[in-house]
C-alpha cells in the first residue's frame, strides 16, 4: 500500500527563506520548453518555478514563444533559440545550451517542445551533459520513448512527470494498462531506471528508485485541461533547483500543486478555472504557513 502524502508531511519538507539571502540562495533553473505551436506551456512552466520560489528561472526557446512570455514574466530571464523548419528548438542551440546548464542547478525539459529527430538528439546530449537534477515532462518523454533512458552525469537524479499515455509510451504499454496497474509500473520503473516516476491522475503516485511509493491526496478534475501539467513540472524543478532531494521536490510539489487546485476550485469551480488561476491559490496556501 502506498504511504500517503498529505499536509504534515509537505509543511516539513519545504525550506523557509532566511534573511541573509540573495537570489543566488534559491536556485537557478534552466527550462527547455515551448515551439512555435506550442508557446503557453513554456509560460506556465515558467511561473510555475517562480511561484514555488526559485531565485533565478531561464526559459530556453524560440523567439515566438519569448516574446510573448517576456511581457508576462519579466522575472524570467530569456535564452533564444535559432528554430528547426518546424518551429521547434533547433539543435544548433547545442552550444548556448551546454553553457547556460553548467550554472543550473536543476534542468528542465519538454512542456511545449514538440517532437523531432534532431530534439531528441538534442536532449539526450543535454540530460548527460547535466551536473544537476534533471526534470522531464511531456514531449521530453515523448521524444525519449523507445530508447534508453539516459541519466544525468554524477550520479545527479532524475524526476519523470508523465501521464498514463506518457508512461505507456515510456514502458512499450497502453495507456489502459498503465491504468490498471498504477502502482506497480510505477514502482517497477523507478526501481529498475533509478529515477523519481510522478505517475499524474486520480490520486497522483510518486514513485521513489529506492522502493518508496506515495499517494497524493489533494487535486481535482478542475486540473483535467491543458497546462495543469506544465505548472506542476515548474514547481518540481523550482524545489529540486533550492536543493530538495528529488523524491522530496515531487512529493511537495504534487501535493501543493493539488492542494492550490482544491482552493482554486472552491474560488473559481472546476469547471471554470484555469492552470493559471491556480497561483493565487497557491500563494495564499504558501502565505497561511509562513513560507
Amino acid at each position: 500500500m502506498p504511504l500517503e502524502l498529505n499536509a504534515e508531511t509537505v509543511w516539513r519538507l519545504l525550506p523557509h527563506r532566511q534573511p541573509d539571502t540573495h537570489k543566488g540562495s534559491y536556485g537557478r533553473l534552466l527550462c527547455l520548453a515551448g515551439s512555435r505551436t506550442y508557446r503557453g506551456a513554456a509560460a506556465l512552466a515558467a511561473e510555475g518555478a517562480l511561484r514555488a520560489g526559485a531565485g533565478l528561472v531561464q526559459l530556453a526557446s524560440v523567439e515566438p514563444v519569448l516574446s510573448g512570455v517576456w511581457p508576462r514574466l519579466p522575472e524570467c530571464t530569456l535564452l533564444p533559440c535559432p528554430e528547426d523548419g518546424e518551429g521547434h528548438i533547433s539543435p544548433s542551440a547545442e552550444g548556448p545550451l551546454r553553457e547556460a546548464l553548467a550554472q543550473a542547478t536543476c534542468f528542465l525539459a519538454g512542456p511545449g517542445l514538440g517532437k523531432s529527430q534532431g530534439l531528441a538528439e538534442l536532449l539526450v546530449c543535454l540530460i548527460r551533459a547535466a551536473r544537476c537534477p534533471v526534470v522531464l515532462d511531456a514531449d521530453a518523454l515523448n521524444l525519449l520513448a523507445g530508447s534508453d533512458l539516459p541519466h544525468p552525469a554524477q550520479g545527479q537524479p532524475l524526476i519523470l512527470t508523465p501521464h498514463p499515455g506518457e508512461m505507456g509510451r515510456l514502458c512499450g504499454l497502453t495507456a489502459a494498462q498503465v491504468n490498471a496497474d498504477r502502482e506497480g509500473i510505477a514502482l517497477d520503473f523507478a526501481r529498475r531506471q533509478g529515477c523519481v516516476v510522478v505517475l499524474k491522475g486520480h490520486r497522483t503516485l510518486i514513485a521513489g528508485p529506492e522502493g518508496s511509493l506515495w499517494q497524493n491526496t489533494t487535486g481535482n478534475p478542475g486540473l483535467s485541461r491543458g497546462g495543469s501539467g506544465d505548472v506542476l513540472a515548474g514547481m518540481t524543478g523550482a524545489l529540486a533547483a533550492q536543493g530538495l532531494p528529488a523524491l522530496s521536490a515531487a512529493l511537495a510539489a504534487v501535493w501543493l500543486h493539488g492542494a492550490a487546485a482544491d482552493r482554486c476550485a472552491a474560488r473559481r469551480s472546476q469547471l471554470a478555472m484555469l492552470p493559471q488561476d491556480i497561483f493565487e491559490d497557491l500563494g495564499a496556501l504558501l502565505a497561511e504557513q509562513g513560507f
